[in-house]
């Protein structure tokens, strides 16, 4: 029966919101999920992709991939566009600097790691008898340290170059990344916290934070402020609003640019559009803020924003996996994200054990960041600091400025061989140089100290 109007946009939306309501039923009655505190989005995800890859309901995969790269691209412009409130409620620049340094050279260290070993890995398949694609091994990397999102981006665009499966292989590394932040993650963090090395964190975690659910007469926290007069609009509408001018914003900056370029490097440059979002976002921030009407922005409310967009990209993104694909690759994913998550781990507590302070909170939130994505480093960090009483909360925030240049660059290098023809092997040579000079860095700021825990 034809319908007046395409449902199936809004119908597959509606499905991913039926998983996150399984999800959070779930979460809120299995221990198991409490005990990994495996976020509700990622249980809805992971039975959404069971009902779509048995048949039992038909999702179109691009569609989920669709949603999945704008929902990633939303995200990312309203991080963007959140104020920076201190204390006293007031709007604030000032952030703890060296704490966010030492994320920014770790990160330079594990995703230029996880690259190398993605890459070494597949020349071992290839010369076994596989016939992995090249840059296959930089989709560790991408679904590691980058998150579901990029890795779903970036494999988009190299989809057409010849990659193909490149978006949904991306996925697969990013769901191992999730399960080494889950599985390994927490109870390390619990381990240390046993061992008395949180002074942050409660002798047992509250029932909210493990079912997900807050309790009936518990005191509720405030979503956000009321900036506009809903007569008028309705402030939740005038922050999705501002999304919605950077994206266009953002389009008309990617078109504008893809004028003055080559073909393959116009088309990567839509893997890059997060990139020029938020770049636009905290332009414009800046710009109202300097017009005098910073006030207006809610940061509350915009993490509200924020918040849902990411809730959805997972479920997106875990059900947009082709499980058959995945499994004609399983071998080499399965061998490089043990490996790469395994490295990860030791890299990272090893680092974080010789900071200065707060070594389990900074160590807990950097090694989530470096197996998923923000969210799952600030998950991490409320195991051991739950009140967000020290300052690496903060950091988290701030580590992305520092850790810019290694991503960029790093991200550059992986489109190397499409724009510039270099071959893996350079690029690979190159990553591990600049992994050598992440570490020399950290011994130059003197962030390699004696053990703290």
């Amino acid at each position: 029966m034809e319908t007046p109007f395409p449902f199936e946009p809004v119908l597959v939306f509606g499905f991913m919101a039926i998983m996150l309501l399984v999800g959070m039923l779930l979460r809120a009655s299995i221990k198991f999920f409490q005990t990994f505190l495996i976020p509700s989005c990622f249980i809805g995800g992971i039975i959404g992709l069971i009902l779509v890859s048995t048949g039992l309901i038909n999702v179109s995969t691009d569609l989920l991939e669709t949603f999945a790269y704008h929902l990633f691209i939303i995200s990312f412009i309203s991080l963007g566009l959140t104020a920076n409130v201190n204390k006293g409620g007031q709007a604030s620049a000032i952030s703890p600097v060296r704490g966010s340094l030492w994320m920014g050279f770790v990160s330079g260290v594990i995703m230029a790691m996880q690259a190398v070993i993605g890459t070494l890995f597949v020349f071992l398949f290839n010369i076994s008898g596989f016939e992995l694609h090249p840059n296959f091994g930089f989709l560790s990397p991408l679904g590691f340290t980058q998150g579901p999102g990029q890795a779903l981006s970036i494999g988009r665009v190299w989809q057409d170059f010849g990659f193909e499966y490149a978006a949904t292989l991306g996925l697969s590394f990013a769901v191992f990344g999730f399960g080494f932040a889950f599985f390994v993650g927490v109870p390390l963090v619990n381990w240390g916290i046993r061992k008395g090395y949180s002074c942050q964190a409660p002798k047992e975690l509250p029932r909210d934070f493990l079912t997900g659910i807050i309790q009936k007469d518990a005191k509720k926290k405030v979503a956000g402020e009321m900036t506009t007069h809903s007569a008028s609009a309705d402030t939740l509408a005038f922050h999705a609003a501002l999304v919605g001018l950077v994206y266009v914003l953002t389009y008309l900056l990617v078109l504008l640019i893809n004028h003055f370029i080559a073909a393959d490097a116009a088309q990567s440059m839509w893997g890059f559009f997060f990139f020029f979002g938020i770049l636009i976002a905290i332009f414009l921030k800046f710009l109202i803020n300097k017009l005098g009407l910073g006030y207006l922005l809610d940061p509350g409310m915009q993490r509200r924003v924020t918040g849902w967009s990411i809730d959805f990209l997972i479920i997106a993104t875990v059900m947009a996996i082709q499980v058959v694909v995945v499994w004609d690759y399983i071998l080499p994913i399965v061998t490089i994200s043990m490996v790469s998550g395994i490295l990860t781990t030791l890299v990272v507590v090893y680092l974080g054990r010789r900071t200065w302070a707060y070594s389990l909170e900074r160590t807990a939130g950097i090694y989530g960041i470096t197996t998923g994505n923000a969210s799952t480093g600030l998950l991490l960090l409320r195991i051991s600091d739950p009140e967000f009483k020290t300052p690496v909360g903060i950091e988290l925030g701030v580590q992305a400025l520092f850790s810019a240049p290694f991503v960029l660059s790093y991200m550059m290098l992986m489109h190397a061989p499409f724009w510039w023809g270099w071959s893996i092997e350079a690029v690979t040579l190159v990553y591990a140089g600049l992994m050598s000079l992440s570490i020399v860095l950290l011994k130059l700021f003197k962030y390699l100290g004696p053990r703290r825990f």
